[in-house]
């Protein structure tokens, strides 16, 4: 057996010359029930890129606790936010896998785009694969994480580069590790911000909160929190709101852990004592919106702020498969294709 894949000679060089664009986003469960989702964790949690603990020690709480006790709840809030049409992280990154081949075609630019998760299915290797067998030697990477960060971004890096290190012939390849101040996002997430206030008004406070990570990462050099802080001044400066307008806070910390500070659920149940009884909150690190979201946000920091006292609580949902998102992506590849 060849150590390296690739297609039989005739084959291969009839079917090459293709561009591709691959959109990556991080996963989710393929069911909402205890073993799919122990499955997904499995995998995930069990990424070094992930959590940076020594593999024996992390291995043992991982297998001995964690896949023990969190799938069941986990799968619970799944269920939750389950659709018809299965997982919604899912089912809109297929929409802006369909959405963003349309545009790219009718731009007249000749790029098949295809969508893999970083943990799941579609899988990475997978997907490469299905490109490599359709000749596709010209190879653009979007990772759907605006902000760089090693456990996302990076990870999605090193799956691609496991697979490629197989193939025989090896594509040309631009990976696109960040877009934090892309021109193209801050419009459209400020369009987004805009257009809930001319409907709903203008809160007392807005609260854009992004996906949290160990404030350990910082320290070692991981520019994530820097770039999130960069998004959120680029958008409020295109908003004209004052530093009293918003707050940065950081969501979905895990374990016992110091993590980037101020987090959000803290955040919003102190806001009423303070007199801040109206709020929105914007989720500008998630491309699509998911279980961290719909469930973590809208649903359980809902609860927190109007247990606090809180009135008026509304989520400003991610940019999904909206246009001005979708324009963003082809223009974030169209250099490279």
């Amino acid at each position: 057996m060849a150590r390296f894949s690739g297609l039989d000679k005739e084959t291969g060089h009839s079917a090459r010359g293709k561009t591709g664009v691959l959109l990556v986003n991080l996963g989710t469960p393929d069911e909402p029930t205890a073993s799919a989702v122990r499955r997904y964790l499995a995998e995930f949690l069990a990424d070094p890129r992930v959590v940076e603990i020594p593999k024996l020690i992390w291995m043992m709480i991982l297998h001995g606790i964690i896949l023990r006790v969190r799938p069941a709840k986990s799968a619970a809030l799944y269920k939750e936010i389950w659709t018809e049409e299965g997982s919604p992280l899912l089912a809109i990154s297929r929409q802006q896998q369909s959405k963003l081949a349309d545009l790219l075609a009718t731009s007249g630019v000749n790029a098949s785009v295809h969508l893999a998760m970083r943990y799941g299915s579609p899988s990475v290797a997978s997907t490469l694969q299905d490109m490599h067998k359709q000749g596709i030697d010209k190879l653009v990477v979007l990772p759907l994480y605006p902000q760089y960060a090693a456990p996302t971004t990076a990870s999605a890096f090193d799956a691609i580069a496991k697979e490629l290190c197989k193939w025989r012939y090896l594509p040309a390849l631009h990976f696109i590790n960040t877009y934090h101040d892309h021109p193209d996002l801050i419009n459209a997430l400020a369009n987004s911000i805009k257009q809930d206030f001319d409907k709903n008004g203008k809160p007392q406070k807005l609260v854009l909160s992004y996906h949290g990570m160990p404030e350990r990462n910082l320290h070692l050099g991981d520019p994530y929190y820097c770039f999130c802080m960069k998004t959120t001044r680029l958008v409020v400066e295109k908003l004209g709101l004052t530093e009293d307008d918003y707050i940065t806070t950081f969501q979905s910390r895990f374990g016992k852990a110091k993590w980037l500070q101020p987090y959000t659920d803290a955040t919003i149940e102190a806001l009423p004592a303070k007199g801040i009884n109206d709020i929105a909150v914007i989720c500008p690190a998630f491309s699509a919106d998911c279980l961290e979201t719909l469930e973590e946000i809208q649903g359980e920091n809902r609860h927190v702020f109007e247990g606090a006292g809180g009135k008026n609580f509304r989520y400003i949902e991610c940019l999904n498969a909206n246009d001005d998102h979708i324009k963003m992506m082809a223009n974030i590849v169209k250099p490279y294709l």
